[in-house]
């Protein structure tokens, strides 16, 4: 009962509340469900919020057993990213070329941002030095473990302007997918639900991914950042080293990822701070200010890439 026990310490009544068990991927699915609720008149003004301890409180769900197949390393969400790594390598030839420019960028972006959990930049050599934690996945391919917290606020536009709302941002496009199979049992291991989360997006927003200006992707792992970016068709899978060579995801770039950070740099915490830094960036007043951006596409992702969901920011 998260979602009462907040609204108790809030000292509200909501019409409705409740959690949603979609892992990282739930913030976005909960604005999507807000915007329904609003939509239909079920409430007038929407709080999506996340919170959680995991770095002074309790990490057992980061490093649980996986079933029956632990005792063969099966065992903690590293392994499975680790697999679905080694397979993407396997099929496309992946490595630091692909990779190391993410774990870069993103750690180059929160090197700038004083509110950053990891203020360290990276470069090439450090990377490749990097201790392995379980093969293929190095340390810097990893997200922090962090706590945090924040909130955001959805209402209609013209809530909005009756309430006169400074910067409010609009919601273009909004979209989900998931998969019931654990890594093991899927058929094919480098694809993911972001093509068909990314597709309804796209649509919704009448939007093509070299619209976009900046991107906030889910980077709980490096190749969950790499794989996110091919299935919303930024490039060909296999050819992410073409689009990210000479810093074309960093600030100044092409299309610069992570602005604050990300998970690999700024907070480990799930999503939510993607949303955040994308309705900075859309009002301007990110730390990292991306010029001239009128959209930016956010990525959330939960589980070992079971469950994805993507939302598209204007002005």
């Amino acid at each position: 009962m998260y979602g009462q026990m907040v609204c108790e310490a809030l000292g509200v009544r909501p019409r409705i509340g409740g959690a949603w068990d979609q892992g990282g991927a739930a913030n976005i699915a909960l604005i999507s469900f807000a915007a329904a609720s609003i939509r239909s008149g079920q409430c007038g003004v929407a709080i999506v919020c996340y919170g959680d301890t995991p770095r002074t409180g309790n990490a057992k769900a980061f490093h649980r057993p996986r079933g029956d197949d632990a005792k063969y390393g099966w065992y903690s969400t590293a392994a499975g990213y680790a697999m679905i790594l080694r397979r993407h390598m396997l099929e496309f030839g992946t490595g630091p070329e692909e990779l190391g420019p993410i774990a870069i960028a993103c750690r180059k972006h929160g090197a700038a941002n004083p509110y950053a959990q990891l203020r360290q930049p990276l470069t090439l050599e450090e990377y490749e030095e990097s201790p392995q934690i379980v093969e293929p996945l190095r340390r810097a391919d990893s997200c922090l473990v962090s706590d945090g917290g924040g909130a955001l606020v959805i209402m209609s536009e013209s809530m909005a302007r009756k309430r006169q709302v400074p910067m409010p941002v609009p919601i273009l496009g909004i979209g989900q997918a998931q998969t019931s199979w654990d890594v093991h049992l899927r058929p094919d291991l480098t694809s993911t639900c972001a093509a068909a989360s990314g597709h309804h997006a796209f649509k919704m927003a009448g939007l093509e991914p070299r619209d976009i200006d900046v991107a906030q992707i889910y980077d709980c792992f490096t190749i969950a950042a790499l794989m996110t970016l091919e299935d919303y068709g930024f490039f060909r899978k296999g050819e992410g080293r073409y689009f990210f060579e000479d810093g074309q995801i960093e600030i100044g770039g092409r299309l610069p990822i992570n602005t604050s950070g990300g998970l690999l740099s700024e907070t480990g915490m799930p999503g939510l701070q993607l949303i955040m830094e994308g309705v900075r960036q859309m009002r301007g007043t990110a730390n990292l200010q991306v010029r001239g951006a009128k959209n930016c596409l956010v990525s959330n992702q939960g589980g070992t890439m079971h469950t994805h969901s993507t939302m598209i920011l204007g002005q």
